[in-house]
């Protein structure tokens, strides 16, 4: 468990006012929950933005190997770049709220390191990062997106249970994620004539198998 350390310093967001006790509360039952659930969750936290990764990869193989839909194919090769595009407008919103760390403005100890100062904590980056991946997956295949739902939420929980996130910087990066994700990747669709053209092409197997 680590300790808040590092001054605290003005921020445009009163992160404790919005709901530190809740923040508190989750942190403290995390402190007495079992060390293998806390190494379950931390490890979670740390490492499981590679399972979307993973699982945007397999809907992009998944959806080269159906030549008739090629609407999903150019869903699946834009994944990655829509997920980019989420982190990026989650990080402007980030430097432009500035909200302090809640392990640098509450009394609580936390799973996670205390980032230092200046990285801020509004809205999260990781929860973004996964509801982007996950609306991306839910569009392309459905079968995938299903499981690529439940583990972005996980993904959010796990950033307050760690310590490093209050429950609304959460909340909102997975609603960035997701307004991101959403009209972008149904933009995509648009991309189906250039699967077509692609095929015969040398760059044919990103798009169709040999």
């Amino acid at each position: 468990m680590m300790a808040p350390s590092g001054p605290a310093v003005v921020t445009a967001l009163d992160g404790p006012s919005v709901d530190g006790p809740l923040y508190t509360r989750i942190t403290a039952l995390a402190g007495r929950a079992p060390g293998w659930l806390d190494s379950l969750v931390s490890g979670w936290s740390t490492y499981g933005l590679a399972l979307f990764g993973l699982l945007m990869a397999a809907a992009w193989w998944r959806a080269r190997s159906r030549p008739g839909r090629p609407e999903r194919t150019a869903m699946a090769l834009a994944a990655p770049a829509v997920v980019v595009t989420a982190f990026l407008a989650d990080t402007l919103l980030k430097s432009l709220i500035r909200e302090q760390r809640p392990c640098r403005t509450l009394h609580a100890l936390t799973l996670e390191a205390c980032p230092p100062p200046g990285d801020w904590s509004f809205p999260s980056n990781h929860a973004a990062i996964a509801a982007a991946a996950a609306t991306a997956l839910w569009l392309t295949d459905r079968r995938l997106g299903a499981l690529a739902a439940p583990a972005a939420l996980l993904m959010a929980f796990s950033r307050v249970w760690v310590g490093a996130h209050y429950p609304h910087d959460v909340v909102l990066g997975v609603l960035v994620g997701a307004a991101v994700a959403w009209p972008l990747t149904l933009l995509a669709r648009r991309g189906a004539p250039v699967v077509e053209r692609l095929r015969g092409t040398p760059l044919g197997p990103l798009v169709a198998p040999r």
